[in-house]
């Protein structure tokens, strides 16, 4: 009788390769899930920076242009709420704001040099096609802005408004 003679065979079986296959498949399905819940963590903060960023514009623009200066004695004095409506925000002209002012009613003083106001705002933009708005309130005094009472000091120290 004769001998076989069987070599070893050095390799991996089938179901190795299926088993690491899956493994490999997991593995890259778990970093692409991560990658897009990075990425929609990354729209969401870039959203709401951008919304902020609306938000302090608008609240720049209305210390500048809610209360007219008038000169009076002299004096530059915040004369009554402008009406404004519509307004495109100078920092991001798609999105335009209303706002309505009215004397806070929780305020103490209730009379006609009434300082503090209920501001109402109205933001305004277009998005995919639709209409979106949102809404906010804040308490503003009717004074001259710092930056323009430095302006009217020093930079131009002209009487007219």
């Amino acid at each position: 009788m004769q001998r076989a003679n069987f070599k070893i065979q050095a390799g991996f079986t089938i179901i190795e390769v299926v088993i690491a296959m899956g493994l490999f498949l997991i593995g890259m399905s778990s970093v692409l899930g991560l990658l897009a819940f990075g990425a929609a963590l990354t729209r969401n903060a870039a959203l709401k920076s951008d919304a902020a960023s609306a938000a302090e514009g608008v609240m720049a623009d209305l210390e500048e242009r809610l209360f007219p200066l008038t000169l009076v004695d002299g004096e530059w004095v915040a004369g009554e709420p402008a009406k404004i409506v519509d307004r495109p925000l100078p920092s991001h002209p798609e999105i335009v704001y209303s706002a309505t002012c009215v004397p806070n009613p929780a305020g103490v003083s209730r009379s006609a040099d009434t300082l503090e106001y209920r501001v109402d705002v109205t933001l305004t933009w277009r998005n995919k096609g639709q209409r979106r708005t949102r809404s906010f309130t804040t308490l503003m005094l009717r004074e001259v802005p710092f930056g323009e009472r430095l302006r009217r000091l020093f930079v131009e120290p002209s009487p007219d408004p």
